[in-house]
C-alpha cells in the first residue's frame, strides 16, 4: 500500500506557498506615484463620491504619503492608525502629509458620508 505522506506534503507546501504570494497588487488607477522617500496621491471628492474608493496603496513604515485633496466641499478624513490622525480639508485643493510608523493595513475614511477612501498597506 503506497504512502500518502509525500503527496500530502506536496499539496500542503503548494497551498502554503500560494498564501504568501502577492497576486493582488494595488491598482495604479488612483494615481499614486512613488519617489523613494514619499508616495504622492490625489483624493478627489465630488459631492458624496470619492476617488479613489477603498483602493490599497503600498507604503513603507515611516514613508511619507503626500496627500492632495481636491474637494467641492470641506470635510475630514480619519486615518485609523495608532495614534489616529485627522485630516481636515477645505473646499478646493489642500495638501497634507501622513506618516505611519507601524506595519499593517490602515484605513483612511470619510465619516460624512461614511466612505473608506484608501487602505494604506504599510510594510
Amino acid at each position: 500500500m503506497p504512502s500518502l505522506a509525500a503527496p500530502l506534503a506536496l499539496v500542503l507546501a503548494l497551498a502554503l506557498s500560494s498564501c504568501g504570494s502577492d497576486d493582488a497588487a494595488p491598482a495604479d488607477s488612483q494615481g499614486a506615484t512613488q519617489d523613494g522617500d514619499s508616495v504622492a496621491l490625489t483624493v478627489t471628492r465630488e459631492g458624496d463620491e470619492f476617488t479613489p474608493n477603498g483602493e490599497r496603496v503600498e507604503l513603507a513604515v515611516d514613508q511619507t504619503l503626500l496627500l492632495t485633496v481636491d474637494a467641492d466641499v470641506a470635510g475630514e478624513l480619519h486615518v485609523h492608525s495608532t495614534p489616529e490622525q485627522t485630516i481636515a480639508y477645505d473646499k478646493g485643493t489642500t495638501e497634507h502629509e501622513i506618516t505611519i510608523d507601524q506595519p499593517g493595513v490602515v484605513e483612511v475614511e470619510n465619516h460624512e458620508p461614511a466612505v473608506v477612501v484608501l487602505q494604506l498597506e504599510v510594510r
